[in-house]
């Protein structure tokens, strides 16, 4: 939240306003810095000297909208513009007047103004009007929360959290060097919550404690299975299933057993697991990967700032092959093909294989022109693979649909 200023407090709403507010389980005190690219900044600043045209309104934008409990911010931006990912444009509308806000929360007013054929967003107080006469802000003490945030989302953050703490995209010899579960309860074969199981590693790099005594977690995968390019058929990478995760509560020893002969011999005592938490039931065989350090990512979606062209190599789940809205996908493209963090697609539905028999004995395969789909937006991007959320759809997405820039 910002002070009110010396010119009225008239704070108009921003772009980082809602940029600020995309910060996946991240604390609020990490909200304020924000990776505002120089492509998003060259347009805010040209966007700033001339406004925006009525044209770029949604055609239903409304004239005033109080932010409510449950709200994204992508909902938000899409009432008032009529692209959600253009947010520089906000942001640019009001660069000069809000330097420094962090989010938006319910109770927040959005008022649109109409001058001169250009669109102005300001923020309003619910209490009442903004107030037009000079306020005089004087120094006091303000206490702020730094746990929990009651700010504005982006998205449904519940749809992809899971994929923000999970690297699923793994090179397949790592996952082979990884340690595995050799055992499960006694008369059992299925392992889920609350089953305690055994586990060890490679001869050279035995399953042990970080620390002797304190439990270190752990992520559960099956084996990868490859994701090919659907054109050239070429692996891009290797996407392992996740099962769950589980806690070691004991390392992995040597001891000297005494064997049915009578003799003592240098015996391997496996490891002990307790599994803490199960998206799927698990088996001998399946294999453990530390759980990585929490990370407090941050994005803001944009557009790719060159062209881009690509394809859905894999819709995420078992033996799924399409897509629904709020789904995950896999495209072809990723860091190296320049993909970031955010980037929004646009999906092109490829167009259907016939034959034309409009001309009596003439029988011609044709194809029909591939037509837009929706968007996506990116949010986990790998070396040559990226993970996306489906943002909007006119209809079902299938691996093979293109992806290409927004406009």
């Amino acid at each position: 939240m910002t002070a009110p200023d010396s010119r009225g407090g008239r704070a108009l709403l921003t772009w980082t306003a809602l940029a600020a507010a995309a910060v996946l389980l991240s604390s609020p005190v990490l909200a304020q810095n924000f990776p505002i690219t120089p492509g998003q900044r060259s347009t805010a600043q040209q966007v700033a000297q001339a406004g925006i045209p009525l044209s770029e309104l949604a055609p239903n934008a409304p004239d005033e909208y109080t932010v409510k409990r449950g709200d994204t911010l992508w909902a938000i931006s899409g009432l008032f513009l009529k692209s959600a990912w253009r947010w520089p444009e906000l942001w640019g509308m009001n660069m000069e007047e809000v330097r420094n806000p962090h989010r938006i929360y319910p109770g927040q007013h959005l008022v649109l103004e109409k001058v001169d054929g250009l669109a102005r967003l300001r923020v309003r107080s619910a209490q009442g009007e903004v107030p037009t006469e000079t306020i005089r802000v004087s120094p006091r003490t303000r206490v702020e929360a730094l746990t929990g945030d009651a700010s504005v989302p982006t998205l449904q953050t519940h749809l992809i959290e899971p994929f923000l703490s999970e690297p699923i995209i793994i090179d397949e010899a790592e996952l082979m060097r990884a340690p595995r579960i050799v055992a499960a309860p006694e008369h059992r074969v299925l392992i889920t919550r609350g089953d305690r199981a055994y586990a060890r590693g490679l001869a050279a790099t035995p399953l042990k404690q970080r620390v002797e005594g304190r439990d270190d977690a752990y992520r559960v995968f099956r084996e990868a299975r490859p994701l090919r390019d659907p054109v050239t058929k070429t692996v891009l990478g290797y996407e392992a299933m996740y099962l769950g995760k589980a806690a070691l509560v004991r390392s992995e020893t040597n001891e000297m057993v005494r064997v049915s002969s009578g003799k003592d011999e240098n015996t391997i005592i496996a490891g002990t697991i307790d599994i803490v938490s199960a998206k799927e039931e698990m088996r001998v065989g399946d294999r453990l990967l530390p759980e990585p350090p929490r990370q407090f990512l941050s994005y803001v979606p944009h557009a790719p700032s060159g062209p881009m062209t690509g394809t859905i190599v894999s819709v995420y789940g078992n033996a799924v092959a399409i897509a629904g809205q709020n789904q995950v996908v896999v495209i072809n493209k990723g860091t190296a093909d320049g993909i970031e963090m955010g980037h929004v697609l646009a999906i092109l539905k490829d167009g259907q294989r016939k034959i034309d028999r409009s001309q009596p004995g003439e029988h011609t395969n044709i194809k029909l022109p591939n037509e837009r789909n929706g968007l996506l937006m990116v949010f986990r991007p790998y070396e040559k693979l990226s993970y996306a959320l489906i943002l909007e759809i006119n209809d079902t997405v299938k691996i093979g649909d293109g992806v290409v820039n927004p406009r």
